[in-house]
């Protein structure tokens, strides 16, 4: 397998959202992923599974999709005959990774504390909605509420009075991301110091982090920002702007675009000395937002971006679904692939956006069947034999 992570083992006791999409990263870039489930699956495999627009095979979109390339093995990990197994996999694995709520790992002994007298390499991550310790950690977290005391809602739409919150999961796919990250850097510091160590993900603190620059100009001016929709709090015009046929932006960051800009849009009311540099333009704003609204409405988006770009003026459609995930850059890139259900129907889901120029095998296997790859796992795994893991099977420790 050339993929980079290959010959790491992941055992991923994850559900939902964010633990799910950090592991579908680390087993689409090559980690054998184990699934750890209680004996009824986990949770976001009812979700949508039913749905006739949004499942194949009794499998849902979520679970489809956060589920590739892992294996499933079913354990009852309240019971102690279950956690005996689960150990013997700890023994031979680099990283467990779950996102049950704070002080839970600990309540059912597999967090870092237990984990690593059991193998002292073993690396551990959890993400919760406030981190492993704090005043207030123990709140319970979903996507919204990260985005929401993150403060990201506050500056997000048009209005104060109605805040709205980012159109795709970004407080669950932000712990994601970071988790992944975290991990691989603790990879890295295990191959000097031969130890492992536990990784802590709050979901706020991504949400914080991902404040950035904003949040140094807060800091600086003692304001709180304001939403201004598609619009900058510098640059003019930046902005979403209305077709004959739809919408683009254009984001006019330096005064050679504007110049670009006019000569692309012909519009005489535009072409003022006054408005050549920043200050001016910021200062009639509306009115040059207004004017490009009225322009660019009498051609497609189509048309103008042909335009634009042969201008060299940074722009987009603003695309639907179908019109994004067909893109022929998207597509060059390799980010819409099949995906398989366990009984052979495709479907398609996004690529791997981690594109490496040496180890840069792209391969999607069908996310797991509930308990597929138990007797696979306990065996290859944790050296159980064959008698032992049918024993377990019939006292349902296993499944």
């Amino acid at each position: 397998m050339n993929k980079p992570l290959a010959g790491i083992t992941v055992i991923d006791l994850t559900h939902m959202l964010s633990g799910p999409y950090c592991g579908m990263i680390l087993a689409d870039l090559g980690a054998e992923t184990i699934k750890v489930e209680p004996l009824h699956g986990e949770g976001t495999r009812k979700l949508l599974a039913t749905d006739p627009e949004n499942s194949i095979d009794g499998m849902g979109a979520y679970f489809i999709t956060l589920n590739r390339n892992k294996k499933s093995v079913c354990i009852d990990l309240k019971s102690d005959e279950g956690l005996e197994v689960f150990y013997e996999l700890v023994k031979s694995a680099d990283v467990v990774v779950n996102n049950f709520g704070a002080g839970v790992p600990t309540r059912l002994r597999i967090d870092y504390e237990h984990l690593s007298k059991i193998n002292p390499a073993i690396i551990t991550c959890s993400i919760t909605g406030f981190g492993n310790e704090g005043p207030k950690y123990k709140r319970p977290a979903f996507d919204q509420v990260a985005q929401a005391t993150g403060g990201g809602m506050s500056i997000t739409g048009t209005d104060p009075e109605n805040p709205v919150r980012a159109g795709i999961p970004i407080g669950d796919l932000g712990g994601g991301m970071f988790a992944v990250m975290g991990i691989q850097a603790a990879l890295l510091e295990r191959a000097k110091s031969g130890k492992g160590q536990d990784v802590d993900i709050s979901m706020l603190d991504c949400q914080i982090s991902l404040l950035n620059y904003m949040a140094t100009m807060y800091f600086l001016s003692g304001k709180d920002p304001f939403p201004i929709g598609n619009s900058h709090f510098v640059h003019v015009p930046y902005n979403t702007f209305k077709t004959s046929d739809g919408f683009i932006v254009i984001a006019v960051i330096t005064d050679n675009f504007w110049q670009n800009l006019k000569g692309v849009v012909n519009e005489p009311s535009l072409d003022l000395p006054e408005f050549d540099t920043q200050p001016g333009r910021w200062a009639k704003k509306d009115f040059i937002d207004s004017t490009l609204n009225t322009v660019l409405q009498k051609q497609t988006s189509a048309y103008w971006i042909d335009k634009l770009e042969a201008a060299r003026i940074p722009c987009a459609p603003v695309n639907s679904f179908s019109q994004a995930l067909s893109d022929e850059q998207v597509q060059h890139r390799n980010m819409v692939v099949e995906l398989t259900s366990g009984d052979g129907n495709t479907t398609k889901g996004p690529g791997n956006p981690i594109k490496l120029s040496r180890s840069s095998e792209e391969s999607y296997s069908p996310a797991p069947k509930l308990g597929e790859h138990t007797k696979d796992v306990l065996s290859s795994v944790a050296g159980l034999s064959d008698d032992a893991i049918q024993k377990l099977i019939d006292s349902k420790v296993v499944g």
